[in-house]
């Protein structure tokens, strides 16, 4: 068995050569249209020119002939990824007539994926991938060993800044790409944010065990004690490596959260294609599955996740009937009551996944449906089986997540009965804008009554709407849904958006058809209280109004921290080197007879203040709300707002900035 198995290995390594590698298109296209091939040209398509080239050495990882990976970010903001793959073939191409190096980094939908000789699965399947990388990056330079001999290539924009040259000698095998981004086609920003290509590095490690990865920041220095402001040290980097897989993914995941049984489902199967899942119960009330597909995200889901479902509801219902869990129940089970405290992470590699959609967010491959859901149903079954004790949690906590559902669509129904249309009107408190186009118009949720009194004062009243909340709404992350909608602040924040629960495909669904503000802008104190409120309406929106998020619509305002002054003549402040740049103007060098106001509250400023600072649309600073990474956020969301104390701790350590208070 073994001889066959090298046999073939012997025989994979042989066809994977320069004429493995097939071509399908031309360049141009891609710097004319990025966004069609990357997502965006923001901060996210950035990232994801680094994602792109780490999943060419992920597939040589599936293929079984790479082990290490390691992303460095240079002081220049380019980036280098280094694996100890079987490098890139530089043969000529016999189609092609030049290097088959040259042929993968400047032609389209060219690549060894198309063969299903050279690789089995694969996460970059459209061949777009390193290609696209190279289009969009000033420079690029390919560095591959394999053969004994280093081969090194460049490029700009796309185009060969010369022929593949040999350069030494090498007695290891794998594949060096260094890349800078260009900033003709990224304006918005060319600088790597570390924390999210650690937390795509963190998911890969977790989603390929055995595979290590590795994130350097070459931008950064720090020292043993975690002082990043040091001359001295060692660079930033982590390692990331899994042994265990998906179990050690939902456990990382529910970290802050109270489990519910000891430790996770986990199960591994390639009977018809190879499939991992692994799920874990917790007392909290949301519902967590992240599926993925060949390491892709699918955000929207598709037919594995189907069959995930279906297979654990199906499971869970016939373990509860047979041993007369249900005999009580007054009204039937839905499927939403199954998920209620289940994260789960669904990962499947198919060898030709069909992707509803340009983006690979949603899978359409029929034959995984019934491939995922009899995996689980038999895994499932055999674990309640054998832990009838966690079992009976399990079912119990799905009675009480249908007993709630009874009383929360209750509350629910009051919050649908009092909107808009049904004459009962708006809450109280909002001052509304005459404007009636949902495009132009804006909603201030203003902290306290006072700040709300000087917000109405200076409002735009056409186009700008006020909401004052009275405290600190409630954590809904701790909260049963029926409490949430029996919350008064809540009722009239869906009131008052217009927004009701509940459309024709899902009951539980956000929508948006009535909604009324596009743009929904929190608006909190510079304090410690304003903060936590504003984590608390988000950690709301997040939960209870996701689509806001996904849409765009939600905003963070951001009133100044200082006023300086010197007689007549006054600058707002959002920073401290503001402050000081501020204090050195207008002292002509020294703070004599500058004074300096310190905002605490936005009750401090007049309106004519307040409007000139944070709601004129000309001059006012907005940080949009968007999330790059569902699995990350959801984490951080439980870890901030949930029971548990030490990670959050750990959190706030790891992230506050130290200061020199002068009480």
């Amino acid at each position: 068995m073994k001889m066959a198995e090298n046999e073939e290995r012997i025989e994979a390594e042989a066809q994977y050569s320069a004429n493995s590698i097939q071509v399908l298109e031309g360049l141009e296209a891609v710097r004319k249209r990025p966004s069609m091939y990357i997502g965006d040209i923001g901060v996210r398509g950035l990232h994801h020119l680094v994602y792109e080239v780490v999943d060419n050495s992920i597939d040589e990882a599936l293929a079984g002939y790479c082990t290490h990976i390691e992303v460095t970010i240079n002081e220049d903001n380019s980036i280098t990824v280094r694996d100890n793959g079987r490098g890139i073939p530089t043969g000529m191409h016999e189609k092609e007539h030049r290097s088959a190096l040259e042929v993968v980094l400047t032609v389209l939908h060219a690549g060894g994926k198309f063969s299903k000789d050279s690789y089995k699965v694969s996460g970059g399947l459209h061949g777009v991938g390193v290609s696209c990388v190279n289009a969009l990056s000033d420079y690029l330079r390919a560095e591959i060993h394999r053969e004994g001999k280093v081969f090194v290539q460049e490029y700009s924009k796309g185009k060969p800044l010369g022929d593949v040259k040999v350069t030494g000698e090498a007695s290891d095998t794998g594949t060096t790409i260094t890349f800078h981004p260009d900033p003709e086609i990224f304006t918005v920003t060319t600088v790597y944010d570390y924390n999210t290509l650690a937390a795509r590095l963190r998911e890969l490690a977790y989603l390929n065990k055995g595979i290590t990865l590795t994130l350097t920041d070459k931008r950064t220095k720090v020292t043993p004690d975690g002082d990043e402001n040091a001359s001295e040290g060692e660079y930033r980097r982590d390692v990331f490596y899994s042994k265990d897989g998906l179990k050690e993914f939902v456990e990382y995941l529910d970290a802050g959260a109270e489990k519910l049984i000891e430790s996770p489902i986990c199960l591994e199967t390639d009977k018809i294609i190879p499939i991992e899942i692994a799920l874990q119960y917790n007392t909290g009330f949301s519902e967590k599955i992240y599926s993925y597909v060949n390491n892709i995200n699918t955000i929207e889901g598709g037919t594995h996740l189907q069959g995930f479902k279906m297979g654990l509801t199906r499971t869970l219902k016939a373990y509860a009937e047979k041993n007369g869990m249900l005999s009580k129940l007054k009204f039937d089970l839905a499927a939403d009551d199954f998920r209620e405290g289940l994260t789960a992470v669904v990962s499947v590699k198919v060898a030709e996944p069909q992707f509803e959609g340009q983006t690979k967010t949603k899978l359409g491959n029929g034959e995984v449906v019934s491939a995922v859901s009899q995996a689980t149903a038999a895994a499932l079954e055999t674990y309640l089986e054998e832990n009838p004790r966690e079992a009976k949690m399990i079912v119990d906590k799905v009675i009480l997540a249908a007993t709630a559902r009874h009383a929360a669509r209750k509350a629910r129904e009051m919050v649908q009965r009092k909107t808009v249309m049904s004459g009962a009107g708006m809450p109280g408190k909002l001052a509304d804008c005459s404007e009636r186009d949902p495009e132009k118009c804006e909603l201030f949720l203003v902290e306290g009554d006072s700040a709300g009194g000087t917000a109405k004062q200076g409002r735009d009243r056409a186009t700008q709407a006020i909401l004052p909340l009275r405290g600190k709404i409630l954590n809904v992350e701790k909260a049963m849904d029926h409490r949430v909608f029996e919350s008064e602040e809540i009722r009239n924040i869906y009131t008052a958006l217009g927004v009701t629960v509940g459309t024709e495909e899902d009951s539980k669904a956000l929508n948006l058809s009535k909604l009324r503000y596009h743009k929904v802008i929190i608006m909190t104190d510079a304090d410690v209280d304003g903060s936590h409120i504003a984590t608390l309406i988000l950690t709301f929106f997040f939960r209870y109004m996701f689509d806001l998020i996904r849409n765009g619509y939600v905003y963070l305002a951001t009133p100044p921290l200082y006023l300086v002054k010197k007689g007549k003549e006054e600058i707002y402040c959002w920073t401290e080197a503001q402050r000081k740049e501020a204090t050195l103007q207008l002292g002509k060098g020294s703070d004599k007879g500058v004074t300096v106001q310190r905002y605490k509250g936005l009750g401090e400023m007049s309106a004519e203040q307040l409007r000139d600072t944070t709601m004129d649309p000309t001059k006012r600073l907005l940080r949009q709300i968007t999330i790059d990474n569902a699995a990350e956020a959801e984490r951080t969301f439980s870890m901030l707002m949930g029971d548990d104390v030490p990670p959050r701790r750990e959190f706030i350590e790891r992230n506050a900035h130290y200061a020199n208070i002068d009480a």
